[in-house]
């Protein structure tokens, strides 16, 4: 293939036609929603917590705990790259994922009852400002350093309030994710209307190139009439030169017979 060729096919033109029959949906990384990075955070939160808080043999619970912040974190990982092929698959774990931490969230919420230490209700002058906090770029920075100062209360209501948080999130994330397959299908639906638009595609050009290819033929047929017509024109100019010719050889004769 030559280089002109190879340019031809890469034209702008050429990449959006092909970009146009593209039908795996473009989806931004799961590190950078900050669902994930909340959840990521609660993970190391729930591991610090058990580590300090809970007995490390004969307790369940902290497997538990840790499983199901793990869980959580890792489905909406997986859901976020499976959706790229499977709408289906994307709202499945997010809604595992979303389970998993209503599981955490009720673990957090035992520990607090049966330990007998207060649950932050919206009154409490510190649930506010934890909140806050948590909502805040700065948390990512300091979350790490702060669970490891945090009394056993305010780590457990911390961890019920990045539930609460990511519970949320997930909830709003099932909605737009139901709402987009509502509006653009599944796989199998773009996968048949790429390639029902790329046929069409391809049958436009085919049709445009048929009349290109008629509209060339009779013009080829106008111009073998019209060379046909100029080479009798220049017969007849040719037969009218020689008439010419003899008519002026005739008078020759005649004007030296006079003479």
């Amino acid at each position: 293939m030559s280089p002109n060729n190879q340019n031809n096919q890469n034209t702008p033109n050429n990449q959006k036609h092909q970009s146009a029959h593209l039908f795996l949906p473009q989806h931004g990384h799961y590190r950078n929603l900050r669902v994930y990075r909340v959840a990521e955070a609660l993970y190391d939160i729930t591991y610090v917590f058990c580590k300090r808080f809970l007995p490390s043999r004969g307790d369940r619970t902290v497997d538990q705990m840790i499983q199901a912040a793990r869980s959580g974190k890792q489905n909406i990982a997986e859901g976020n790259q499976a959706g790229a092929t499977s709408s289906e698959t994307e709202i499945k774990l997010t809604n595992v994922a979303r389970a998993s931490f209503e599981e955490l969230l009720v673990d957090y919420e035992d520990y607090l009852r049966t330990r007998s230490l207060q649950a932050w209700d919206m009154q409490h002058p510190r649930l506010r400002s934890m909140r806050q906090w948590t909502r805040s770029d700065l948390f990512f920075e300091e979350y790490a350093t702060y669970a490891q100062r945090l009394g056993e209360e305010e780590m457990a209501n911390l961890g019920v309030t990045l539930c609460h948080q990511v519970i949320y999130m997930l909830g709003q994330l099932l909605k737009t994710l139901q709402e987009r397959f509502v509006e653009q299908g599944g796989i199998k639906e773009r996968m048949y209307e790429a390639r029902t638009g790329y046929r069409q595609q391809q049958d436009e050009m085919m049709k445009t190139l048929k009349q290109e290819n008629t509209t060339l033929k009779q013009e080829n047929t106008t111009l073998k009439q019209e060379n046909t017509t100029l080479k009798q024109e220049n017969t007849t100019l040719k037969q009218e030169n020689t008439t010419l010719k003899q008519e002026i050889a005739l008078l020759k004769k005649q004007i030296s017979g006079s003479e």
